[in-house]
């Protein structure tokens, strides 16, 4: 089944052109949709059953954030992983997680702590049950209540804006030399130090989890090497 085979219900009370992109979106940071694949737009427009409106402006939106190449003749292409993009979108993260986890572990906050396990615990039952992608989606459960704790959701819609390529790359590594059980207990540690009021040590466990990829580039490189964008990569 290749993705465009997913079944897809388009909801008449929300946007189409907010609704494609966020189809397209998850299935190109997924990898279900992978480097090089051709979007052509009448294949869309039969998928999605809109017409050509919405989903040019959907891919326009792709490119933006630097996951498609829009090419002449009305042909998209799915762009390979855009590390330099990577690298700008784990910077901004790192930078504000830091200064969140500062702000929540201030003080003890053990309902937040447990709230944070709790989504851990899901987490672990996904991993067991062999679900990466669950495993993925409270994976960003997890941030994101960090970020509403905060009140700073609007500060997440930022930074998943630009994160696309980042997480392409750590979709990349979850499954690779227990990455997956390293994220397991550097989050159980950040809701351990938020719980308890340890700001120094959710500085400490954030800082740790989110260096991960970022750190096995070379080896997420060598074995995939035609997922990278290649240094002198251009659009034909």
């Amino acid at each position: 089944m290749s993705a465009l085979d997913i079944p897809f219900r388009l909801d008449r009370s929300r946007n189409a052109t907010v609704q494609v992109f966020e189809h397209l979106r998850a299935q190109i940071v997924s990898l279900a949709l992978q480097p090089g694949a051709v979007l052509a737009r009448p294949a869309l427009c039969e998928y999605f059953q809109l017409s050509q409106s919405p989903i040019r402006e959907a891919l326009l939106r792709l490119e933006e954030e630097r996951l498609v190449d829009i090419y002449p003749q009305h042909q998209t292409r799915v762009r390979p992983i855009d590390l330099a993009a990577a690298r700008q979108a784990h910077f901004f993260r790192l930078s504000v997680e830091l200064e969140i986890a500062w702000v929540l572990a201030r003080q003890p906050r053990p309902d937040l702590g447990k709230a944070l396990q709790d989504l851990v615990a899901r987490q672990r039952g996904c991993l067991e049950a062999g679900d990466l992608e669950s495993f993925t989606r409270i994976d960003m459960d997890f941030h994101l209540r960090m970020y509403e704790a905060s009140e700073l959701p609007d500060l997440w819609s930022m930074m998943r804006r630009c994160s696309g390529n980042l997480d392409r790359l750590r979709r990349l590594h979850l499954p690779l030399n227990g990455k997956a059980r390293s994220i397991l207990q550097q989050h159980g540690q950040i809701a351990r130090c938020i719980g308890q009021g340890d700001a120094a040590g959710a500085q400490r466990a954030v800082r740790q989890h989110l260096a991960g990829t970022l750190q096995a580039l070379d080896v997420l490189r060598a074995r995939f090497p035609g997922m990278m964008l290649p240094a002198d990569y251009e659009p034909a």
